[in-house]
Formats: C-alpha cells, structure tokens, sequence
C-alpha cells in the first residue's frame, strides 16, 4: 500500500510549526495575561517561560518524532507504548471534536473578521468558514506541496506583519503612563494565583506546537531535521510574542491592556487611528489562514493512521500517490468540521463552550505522550540514530509535570463542562470494543 514519502523541507516544517502557534491568539490572550498582572517585566517573563515550556516539551516530541517517524504523530507514539486501543481514543477524540472543533473554531474566527472587510449578511461568517475549509482542503487534496507552498507564503507574511506592527508601536507609538503603585504590597498567594491564572492563557497562545509530531513521516532527513524544526520554530515563536507582548506594553500599558477586549485592535487603533482597524482585521485574517490551513494538514495525518491500522476505518487509511497525501481523510475531516460549523451558526454560544471543553482531553493526551517517552526509552525499539532529548531524564519530568498543571488547570477552570470532552472520547469505547469483536470473528478466535 502506498505510503508518505519524505518531501517536506525544513522551511515547510518550521512554517507547519509557526502556523500551528501563531494564531488569533497573540491578538486576545495578551488582555488576559495582563488582567491580575501589572509588573510589564513579570508580564514579559512569563511569555519567555511560555517559551521554555514549549522548547522542552517540543525537544521531547523531536526525540519521539524522529525515533518513530510516522504520519501519525502522537497517535503512533502512542499506539507503540501502549497499545492500539489507547491510541485509537485519542484519534477518535481527534477527529471527532478536539482537531475539527479547531478547524470550525478558526474557521468562525475568519468568518467574524471577513464580514467586516465585505458584509455577506447575517450568515456571512458561516459562508467564510464553510468557503475557507474547502478552500483550504482542496488546496490539500490537490497535494502536499502546494499546501506546503501556501503554508510557507502565509507564514512568512504573518512572521513578517506581526514584527513590523511590533516595530511601529516602538517607532511612534507614544509610551503608555506608567500605572499607580498599590498603596498595600500584593500577597504572595494572590501573586502565585495571578501567574497561574496568567499561563494558562499563555501556554493556550503557545499551543499547536505538538502538531510538529505529524510530519515526521514526510520530512526529508527526519532523524537531523526534526530538531532544527522545533527548535528553530520555537525561537521564531518566541520572538514573535515577547516583541508584540512588549509593543503593546508600551503603547497601552498593562493597566489598559487588562481592560481591553480586542487587544490587537486597540493597540492598532492607538497607533493609526481608523486604518488602524482595517490593517489589524487583514492581519487576522492572515493569522487565522495559516492556522486554519496547518491545523487541516495535521489533523488529517492522525485519521490516515488509524483508518491504515483498523479495518473499519480503513477507507481513512488511503494515501493517495498524486497528492502524496491522505485524501480520503481530507474529505472526512471536512465534512465533520463543516457540520460543527453547521451547529455553531445555530448556537454560536454552546459551540464556542464545547470547544473550549476539549482542553483537558487535549491535556490528558499530551501528559500521556510525555510519559510514552519514558516507556518507549525503555523499550528501546525505535531507530538507534534518532535525536535523544537533552538531560534525560529530567527534561521529559518537566515536560509531565508541567502537562499535569496545565490538565488540573483546564479542568478547574471548566468543572463539569469538562466531561463533555471526556464524553466524547468515552463514545469510541464501544466501536473499538466492535471493531476488536469483528477482527477476532475474522481471525476464528473467541471474542473477550
């Protein structure tokens, strides 16, 4: 059966990466980071954390990356330490909800701020997101390297405006009054409670970066370039964030950044006035397309991987020679993501909330995955000239712990909205328990 073959460079690696990160995020999490913080160097310190956080889990996932390379990602890593059925759960909580749920969520994101360039009426933002979707799945399906090329074009513009909107706000931006001093010093736990609060939004801003795990089965010389990716990637990243998050420091101020709604378009505002607005929505727009455009790479991937290791799904496991991609995939994440837009449009408010709700699964998985580094070290089955992460084993420690913070986060801050992503996994049960059934009947053996 036909396969990935290795066509991505390292250019298109980092691009994948970058897009993955920088999204609509850096234009509203700012607000939130700096909503129980007013210190601008602590502000920009926990940016540079955020920064650190990603290097270290992202130099465990090229390690994993580049000793088990597979289109499938995480869902591979996964399937070799523990099993098929664990990893069938995530991809089936990947395809379900978390990875389209993205897709449309983006996908309304380009909507809301297309309709302000050309209105197409009360469902105009739908008509964006559903065009935007297939636009950009045709694109896919036409072949990897014209969505490579699209992807390293929209990178690269989005790279660029984002540090050229950095450099205006410092060029003639007018440095913002420095906020009142607390007449009483801040308690040490409200300071420690205000710093959690404030990574979680900057780790949300820094999330996609684990998507470089899809891939490993297509990058020329994976076992040297997968670490470049990430590393490279992270570093662009980073300054990209800490140069916007300063901008905006600087022009606004933290006590006015704090208030603010729409971050991006107040420090737009503030710099040029009315075109400010429009600059800033093209910007966005720019942003939520490579986004839109790594996440339908990716996301297809992990669905190719189970449809190729499961007969049921098999239909998803095609990989198509003249595309050198996995169309079939393609086409089912497209119609899943167009009938959770579907559902947005007529709940717009129930939608955002189930999206949001897949955090902790997505946690969940990314905990798991750190701790098949451990189990597939000690397994040691993968290729012997693969990256091996720095300070083994305290870097994957980190890594953990910091994915165990981040799911009690996600869960605290959800409570019981967060079953609804556990409901979700917990529905693929019973299809791979039939799926298990079925094999079995083939294969003449009693079912369990």
């Amino acid at each position: 059966m036909a396969g990935p073959t290795a066509s991505l460079r390292i250019r298109d690696g980092v691009a994948l990466m970058v897009g993955m990160i920088v999204g609509i995020g850096v234009f509203r999490a700012p607000s939130l980071v700096a909503l129980k913080l007013s210190d601008p160097a602590l502000i920009i310190g926990l940016w540079v954390l955020g920064a650190v956080i990603v290097l270290i889990g992202a130099l465990c996932y090229a390690e994993l990356a580049s000793t088990y390379p597979d289109a499938g990602g995480e869902y591979h890593f996964l399937h070799r330490a523990f099993g098929p059925g664990t990893a069938f759960l995530f991809a089936w909580g990947r395809l379900l909800v978390v990875q389209t749920g993205a897709i449309a969520a983006v996908a309304f994101v380009l909507g809301d701020y297309a309709q302000r360039l050309y209105n197409l009426g009360s469902y105009g933002a739908s008509i964006y997101a559903c065009l935007s979707v297939v636009g950009l799945t045709a694109i896919n399906i036409r072949g990897t390297w014209l969505s490579a090329r699209v992807q390293d074009v929209l990178a690269v513009t989005l790279v660029l405006s984002v540090i050229a909107a950095a450099i205006i706000g410092f060029a003639i931006g007018q440095p913002a009054a420095p906020a009142p001093q607390p007449v009483a010093p801040v308690a040490t736990g409200e300071l420690l409670a205000g710093i959690g609060f404030a990574m979680i939004f900057v780790m949300l801003t820094y999330g996609g970066w684990n998507e470089a795990a899809y891939i490993s089965g297509e990058l020329k010389d994976v076992t040297r370039s997968m670490v470049r990716v990430v590393v490279i990637a992270t570093i662009v990243v980073a300054v990209l964030y800490v140069s916007i998050n300063a901008a905006y420091l600087h022009v606004l101020g933290p006590q006015a950044m704090s208030k603010s709604d729409a971050i991006g378009a107040d420090y737009m505002q503030a710099l040029l006035g009315r075109p400010g607005a429009i600059v800033l929505t093209v910007l966005v727009l720019i942003a939520a397309l490579t986004t839109l455009n790594a996440t339908i790479f990716t996301g297809a991937r992990s669905a190719y991987a189970v449809g190729r290791d499961t007969g049921l799904f098999g239909i998803l496991g095609r990989w198509d020679t003249g595309a050198q991609g996995p169309v079939n995939a393609h086409l089912v994440q497209a119609a899943i993501a167009l009938a959770l837009i579907g559902l947005g449009t007529a709940t717009r408010k129930g939608f955002a909330t189930m999206v949001d709700f897949t955090a902790p699964v997505f946690w969940f998985f990314l905990l798991a995955t750190g701790v098949a580094l451990f189990v597939l070290r000690r397994k040691g089955t993968g290729r012997p000239d693969g990256f091996r992460v720095p300070f083994y084993p305290l870097t994957p420690i980190l890594f953990c712990v910091t994915a165990a913070y981040m799911l009690h986060s996600a869960i605290a801050y959800t409570g019981r909205g967060a079953l609804v992503g556990v409901a979700a996994v917990v529905l693929g049960l019973p299809v791979w328990w039939a799926m298990r059934y079925r094999a079995r009947a083939r294969a003449g053996q009693p079912a369990e």
